[in-house]
């Protein structure tokens, strides 16, 4: 089956159900060679929309179903969206076709998925290939992480090892916080097993800043970056969460800083990958902070952020399947890559109690009103269809994005999108891209 430009259709399959899938699912069904988009998580308002959901159950531990599935509706692409999938060995099992070829997958298999889902690993890769980042140790023993803390003079950023949904980073103000988080990791086990294996490191100061780069096994192409707000409230102050919004272009790296992050982070990392043999092919992520002596790597993530994946799209001219499909090809060199001259800011809305108890089911009201306004698109999170009504089903429950001439314009959009949509006990921060906000850490 051909497009009408004569290139042949491409049938995808995208896994994942937050606001980051809606955002891929929309942008590659812009695409002339979008065949049938199915998708394994229909219960999200936006992927029902834009898909067909999969017939079969979705579950690591019956992955030949699905795999059996792509080869039954002749899948030539399937996206990965979010960590766990990739950690549980998704983009291993299948890439492998019935015939014995490879299926294109985009998304790193269980190996290169390591370098999030393990962050002593992590560490221990960029140590050995001269990665800048801040000093640490793991620890797998309680009493010995909590002598080392106690032994500190100032307090240390404390990190679960595993994966904990992005909410596993604590940073202390106070010797005394940072004991009470390795007690809550190690001890009352907060993350579950995420936890085991505790991260003790140095306090980096400065911006921090999100890259994302597209790698296709060898080729590398950096994306515009982002910076995104990680704590609750206004003014940095609240808990960690997932991540509360995010805006693209960060004006605060130039042209220069990018060559060196290119230089001294991912050319390195991509490089460490191929010494240990690991065809990695989707996004790498790094975490930074820009410190008064260069960017440090604060961690490295292997998907699309959630929620910069929301503004960073909303930037993308290209055509996204292509971009997604050349890099699982291992093409990347080959595709034409234009990002809008436009700023993009996205304000996520979360339920009420979150990050700590969410409250579900609460009606949403007013989506159809915020994309009514131009420049605003609402991305579905946390969300369900309940007996025609649209309702709250997770802690972050929509990304409202606005795109605009510049960052105060597309901020105003956004807020302007937020403002128009209701639910019980809906909680944002009003300062999302403002200067000063989410700059350091």
């Amino acid at each position: 089956m051909s497009s009408g430009s004569g290139q042949r259709l491409v049938n995808v399959l995208l896994v994942g159900g937050g606001g980051r899938e809606h955002a891929l699912a929309e942008a590659m069904c812009k695409s002339a060679r979008m065949g049938t988009l199915f998708v394994t998580h229909p219960g999200n308002p936006g992927l029902a929309e834009l898909g067909t959901p999969v017939d079969v159950p979705v579950s690591g531990k019956e992955l030949y179903r699905l795999a059996q599935f792509c080869d039954r509706e002749d899948i030539g692409l399937v996206v990965i969206g979010p960590e766990d999938p990739l950690n549980e060995g998704y983009a291993d099992e299948l890439s492998r076709r019935a015939d014995g070829t490879r299926r294109p997958v985009f998304g790193p298999g269980k190996a290169g998925a390591q370098l999030e889902a393990d962050k002593a690993f992590a560490k221990q890769m960029m140590r050995a290939a001269s990665i800048p980042t801040g000093d640490g140790r793991a620890f797998t023993d309680y009493e010995r992480a909590v002598e080392y803390y106690g032994s500190r003079q100032e307090p240390m950023v404390v990190k679960a090892a595993g994966l904990a949904k992005g909410k596993g980073v604590i940073v202390p103000d106070t010797i005394e916080e940072g004991l009470s988080a390795i007690e809550s990791m190690m001890k009352r086990e907060v993350f579950g097993a995420a936890g085991k294996t505790v991260l003790v490191e140095e306090r980096l100061q400065g911006t921090e800043v999100s890259v994302l780069a597209l790698v296709d096994g060898s080729n590398i192409l950096i994306l515009p970056p982002c910076q995104d707000h990680k704590r609750l409230l206004d003014g940095d102050a609240g808990p960690n969460t997932g991540g509360m919004g995010a805006f693209c272009p960060a004006g605060s790296v130039d042209d220069a800083a990018m060559r060196l992050i290119e230089a001294e982070v991912f050319v390195p990392i991509v490089d460490a990958l191929r010494r240990e043999e690991i065809d990695f092919r989707g996004v790498i992520y790094a975490g930074l902070m820009l410190t008064a002596g260069g960017p440090k790597v604060l961690e490295f993530n292997v998907r699309f952020g959630d929620p910069e994946c929301q503004p960073l799209l909303a930037r993308l001219e290209s055509d996204a399947l292509e971009l997604l499909l050349a890099t699982a090809e291992g093409r990347l060199d080959e595709v034409d890559v234009r990002f809008s001259d436009q700023h993009a800011v996205c304000v996520v809305m979360a339920s009420d109690g979150y990050p700590d108890s969410p409250r579900p089911d609460d009606t949403i009201k007013g989506i159809d009103a915020a994309e009514s306004i131009p420049g605003v698109r609402v991305h579905h999170a946390g969300a369900r269809v309940v007996a025609g009504e649209v309702r709250t089903a997770g802690g972050r429950v929509l990304g409202v994005t606005g795109l605009g001439p510049d960052r105060e314009s597309a901020r105003v959009l956004a807020y302007r999108g937020c403002e128009q949509i209701r639910f019980a006990g809906a909680q944002y921060r009003r300062d999302i891209a403002k200067s000063g906000a989410g700059a350091s850490r």
